[in-house]
């Protein structure tokens, strides 16, 4: 985006100069050909501005996609520890349990 607002300062600077340099900024030196250049640069600079703004909004869009899909997956990481735990403590309360059944004596 910075480098696209200098762009756009240099080409206006130019456009103002070669503006001075044809008609030394006087109305009466206005002439149909440089109402039409005028249209012509807003065109560009439309066109070119667009074409920014697509590509933006779609790296937007994929970063924001991204974002998303990384929350899920720690949501799914902790909710798959969770019952790693559970499932974990599970064992270890039958382990207890055959223990107390089966007591071993040396």
């Amino acid at each position: 985006m910075k480098s696209l607002s200098i762009t756009g300062l240099v080409l206006l600077a130019l456009s103002a100069l070669l503006f001075y340099l044809t008609t030394d900024f006087t109305v009466e030196k206005v002439t149909l050909s440089h109402i039409m250049g005028v249209m012509a640069g807003i065109g560009i600079g439309l066109i070119i501005g667009g074409m920014v703004g697509y590509m933006s909004k779609g790296s937007a869009i994929k970063a924001d996609q991204k974002k998303r899909e990384f929350k899920q997956l720690q949501k799914d990481k902790a909710e798959l520890e969770k019952q790693a735990s559970e499932i974990a403590k599970r064992e270890a309360e039958l382990q207890n349990q055959n223990q107390n059944k089966n007591p071993q004596s040396y």
